[in-house]
């Protein structure tokens, strides 16, 4: 896919049916009915998907259709879901509504979009200096997090489960060099959520751009540096050709959670094994995503370093420990909005605390002795 391609893109089923036991005393015929759900009928289902992705979008709007296309395989073609990107349907950042109230059956995007309105969501999307895509999972899945996620959704009438992982992300692009947490002051730079307020405890201004303006916000100076996702988007969104820096890593997103949501009251309503193959392909997306946010990324950062001049660094140590600080700070604010997100925060930091003590045992081990 070109840059210019891409920059476009931004601009039968089973019910409960009756078995008949029969059995004769007391000179007559007793019937019971008992309830079998595996039974197929003929029925079958047109859902709507709506999401926060421009249509096409690599790999996250490929995922979606490839969602899609699971769910129709594996219901022998009882369940259709036509995708649709942001704008296409309803408004990127009005997806959650839209399925919450029906106009959509599915929903695609990130929670932390929905701050706003519903502040505990952010938590099951990323937070700086937060858990990777390992730890995000381990959470939700198997850690109590998807508990406590159907419990906050479910007062918006939806039924969340992950479904995509962008992996840790880098840091930004700059044109200016960051050497120490000072060099962030007065820094101008496009970063949303959390992010956005630990860069304005530092001194720097978060600006909030347009994925369609930002090639040109950094290129005329409107913004010093931006934020986007990894080096497969970054290298389809051309920010090699006019930033001088690519920083690593991105503490403010180390591992975001994409999210799918159903409209409960229709989810309910289904067949429960067509429930089962929306959540299994839903699951299957969220591996899918993230293999395929690795395997892209590892080829185009390589790419950067052998077709570009621009210099690709670490943040130093002191920098990052300057930024972690900082974000403590920001998150424990965030976790104490409301009672819902005092509840998801204690989840969410015993469980970090809990498996980075792990990691340190595990993989942090591993990784330094091959350096």
């Amino acid at each position: 896919m070109q840059r210019k391609d891409f920059f476009k893109g931004l601009a039968l089923a089973t019910v409960s049916a009756p078995i008949v036991i029969k059995a004769l005393g007391g000179g007559g015929e007793v019937t019971a009915q008992h309830e079998a759900p595996g039974v197929i009928s003929g029925k079958r289902y047109k859902w709507k998907m709506v999401t926060t992705w421009p249509p096409g979008f690599p790999v996250v709007g490929e995922g979606c259709e490839l969602f899609a296309e699971k769910v129709r395989v594996m219901s022998g073609g009882r369940m259709e879901i036509e995708v649709y990107g942001g704008g296409e349907l309803v408004p990127a950042l009005e997806v959650f509504g839209a399925v919450s109230d029906g106009a959509a059956e599915i929903g695609h995007g990130a929670g932390y979009y929905w701050a706003g309105r519903v502040p505990a969501a952010q938590f099951f999307t990323s937070v700086p200096f937060g858990m990777n895509a390992q730890g995000m999972n381990a959470w939700i899945i198997n850690g109590g997090g998807q508990k406590l996620w159907d419990e906050l959704y479910a007062d918006y009438n939806l039924v969340p489960v992950p479904a995509g992982n962008t992996g840790v992300q880098m840091g930004g692009w700059f044109n200016r060099e960051i050497n120490s947490l000072a060099d962030f002051k007065g820094l101008k730079m496009r970063m949303p959520g959390l992010g956005a307020k630990v860069l304005q405890a530092v001194g720097g201004a978060a600006v909030l751009v347009a994925g369609s303006e930002l090639y040109t916000s950094l290129e005329r100076g409107v913004i010093d540096a931006t934020e986007w996702i990894g080096p497969y988007h970054d290298y389809l969104m051309g920010f090699h050709q006019i930033a001088d820096y690519y920083y690593a890593p991105g503490w403010h997103e180390p591992g975001s959670v994409l999210e799918m949501t159903f409209n409960k009251e229709k989810f309910d309503a289904l067949p429960a094994d067509l429930q089962e193959i929306m959540k299994t392909a839903a699951h299957w997306s969220n591996l899918w995503m993230l293999s395929e946010f690795e395997a892209k990324n590892s080829t185009y950062l390589a790419k950067i370093r052998q077709e570009t001049d621009v210099e690709i660094r670490s943040f130093t140590p002191d920098t990052l420990n300057g930024l972690r600080k900082a974000a403590a700070t920001v998150v424990a604010e965030a976790g104490d909005k409301d009672a819902a997100s005092r509840k998801v925060y204690a989840s969410f930091k015993q469980f970090q605390e809990a498996t980075a003590r792990w990691s340190s045992f595990s993989e942090r081990l591993y990784y330094e002795d091959l350096q």
